[in-house]
């Protein structure tokens, strides 16, 4: 869902994926490259996300990732799930 949130922006490189993750949630998250670039492939498989080649601000060549309309579509879905989620728990941890 964070990767899609961030790719929702905008097109993106790996790197500047992870990094926007970490620094929005001013450190608390962090994206390992291990477990970041096999789920940028699933998502490339199921239709969420497309990657093509392009120059990165360095003037390396890196894959950029854009949302899809069918991303977008998940991103909501997994949106409002996380609001069901939380708001269930925020309950839960409210009574006596």
């Amino acid at each position: 869902m964070l990767v899609l949130k961030a790719l929702s922006r905008g097109a993106l490189h790996g790197y500047d994926i992870a990094r926007w993750i970490q620094q929005t949630s001013e450190d608390a998250l962090q994206v390992e490259e291990g477990s970041l670039y096999p789920a940028l492939y699933r998502m490339e498989r199921r239709g969420w996300i497309q990657s093509r080649w392009g120059v990165s601000q360095n003037n390396r060549r890196a894959r950029y990732y854009d949302l899809t309309q069918t991303g977008r579509k998940q991103l909501e879905a997994e949106s409002a799930n996380w609001a069901r989620l939380t708001t269930a728990i925020g309950k839960i941890m409210q009574t006596a």
